[in-house]
């Protein structure tokens, strides 16, 4: 027996709110049934867990013992521009002079999550 992964729980202040933000990381929409003042959001992503944003009342503190890896479609670097442009800030530039590495970014309510390299980059490095 063994269970399956059906959301992955955001805490936050705004659930609409954050969840825009998410739905442009990810290219997905925000639930349709979901509107501005819902104190939950959700942002199914196709063959994954559901993206689940839950209000709650104290503000983030200390950082994430869990978080979001996210693999670009482009470049690693195109993808923290575009994240910052977004709203993202930087949190901690793991990047190493081979190549290899991450970025941690974090949302605009400060939840911490990593842009790795793209496959391309990944095979590329190992050819």
């Amino acid at each position: 027996m063994a269970s399956t992964v059906t959301n992955v729980a955001i805490d936050c202040a705004n659930a609409y709110q954050l969840a825009q933000f998410w739905s442009e990381v990810t290219g997905h929409p925000v639930d349709p049934e979901d509107q501005p003042g819902d104190t939950e959001t959700a942002i199914t992503l196709p063959g994954g867990p559901t993206l689940y944003f839950n209000e709650v009342p104290e503000p983030k503190s200390v950082k994430n013992r869990l978080h979001l890896c996210l693999r670009p479609d482009t470049s690693r670097e195109a993808e923290v521009e575009r994240l910052l442009g977004l709203g993202a800030s930087l949190v901690d530039d793991r990047r190493r002079p081979d190549g290899r590495g991450w970025v941690v970014l974090a949302d605009p309510e400060g939840n911490e999550f990593c842009i790795l390299l793209a496959e391309s980059e990944r095979a590329a490095l190992s050819s």
